[in-house]
Order: structure tokens, then C-alpha cells, then sequence
């Protein structure tokens, strides 16, 4: 069974990816001139949300179960016409295209987290861990892609397929690797403050 601090964790997951699912990634640029004029620096926005990022954040704190659960209850939320996803909820939403990106926050969050906890803390392992996380995100949605794309009866072939690739991943892996930079370095500090 889970322990009561996976459970917290699964808890603090689901409302992070919540959270994040409204919240616009972005990144600070340093102004030229700061020590004539200093003012704060321009923001820069990355073009995804820091859902994916709430995502492996969870599974590099509270580990594989943690992260899996917190995922589980989020589709469950969702599919159940709670407007927790992007655009809305319910069991409609099975037919989005990005729904097979939704699917894999579960084994993201679980491969994040099992390496996370499986190898010695460091930012090195963090950062590969959240990589891979990613990896598991991206090959389940584009997966989905596929079977939506080709079982729907679309016929744009193999083109129309690497059009959505282009759309649903490929423009949104820049945005989502700065996010796992920045997951890498909080958790390992999280980390280190709670000592485990």
C-alpha cells in the first residue's frame, strides 16, 4: 500500500499540475545596463504552461508512486467534467489531440520519479531523470497522435501525422527543457534542505 507521505506528495502533485495548468511559463532576461539603470528585468515567455513541469517536479520529490497517483487523480478530475485541463474538461476530451500528452503524465511522473530516488541525488541524475520523464510524455502523446490520426480516417497520410508531431511537440520542447532545467535545480535544493 502507499505510505501517508506518498500520499501527501500525490496530493501536492495533483494540485501543482493543476496549478500549473494555468500558469504561463516564463524566464527573466538580463538587462544590458543594469548598473546604470537598474531596473527589473524583461520577461520572456517560454510558450508552454509549467504543467510538465508540476509534473516531474512531483516524481523527483515524492518519487515514482507519488508522481503516478497524483497523474491518475488529474485525469480522473478531468475526464469527470471538472475544467481542469487546458481547454476544459470531460470525457470529450478524449478526442483531443492533446489528450495523449494528458496520458503520459502518468508514466513521465513514475520514470521521473523512480530514477530520481533510484540513483544518487545530484543534479547530473535529477536532470536526466526529468529528461527521460519528458521522453515518456512526449512518445505516449505522439502514440496517441498516431492512433487518432490514422483510425480516424484522416487521409493526410504520414505528412498530416508529422504536422501534428510539429504542433503538439516539437514547438513546445524548448519551452518544456528550460522548465526542466529549472525543475532540476529546485528539487535538488528541496531536496537537500529535507535531506532525502
Amino acid at each position: 500500500m502507499f505510505s501517508p507521505i506518498e500520499m501527501l506528495w500525490a496530493f501536492i502533485g495533483l494540485v501543482l499540475t493543476i496549478g500549473g495548468t494555468f500558469l504561463e511559463a516564463f524566464i527573466a532576461g538580463i538587462p544590458l545596463r543594469f548598473w546604470i539603470n537598474p531596473v527589473f528585468p524583461p520577461l520572456h515567455s517560454l510558450g508552454v504552461t509549467c504543467q510538465v513541469g508540476a509534473v516531474l517536479m512531483v516524481g523527483c520529490l515524492g518519487g515514482k508512486n507519488a508522481g503516478a497517483m497524483s497523474q491518475i487523480a488529474y485525469l480522473i478530475l478531468g475526464l469527470t467534467y471538472l475544467q481542469v485541463f487546458t481547454h476544459g474538461g470531460g470525457i470529450n476530451y478524449l478526442s483531443q489531440p492533446t489528450f495523449g500528452y494528458l496520458l503520459g503524465f502518468v508514466p513521465g511522473a513514475w520514470l521521473c520519479g523512480w530514477m530520481a530516488f533510484h540513483f544518487t541525488r545530484t543534479l547530473e541524475t535529477l536532470a536526466i531523470s526529468c529528461l527521460y520523464g519528458l521522453l515518456a510524455i512526449h512518445l505516449t502523446g505522439i502514440s496517441y497522435l498516431a492512433v487518432i490520426h490514422f483510425f480516424d480516417g484522416d487521409r493526410t497520410g504520414w505528412g498530416g501525422l508529422g504536422q501534428l508531431i510539429l504542433t503538439y511537440s516539437i514547438a513546445d520542447l524548448p519551452g518544456q527543457l528550460a522548465l526542466v532545467c529549472a525543475v532540476t535545480v529546485i528539487t535538488f535544493v528541496l531536496r537537500n534542505i529535507m535531506f532525502y
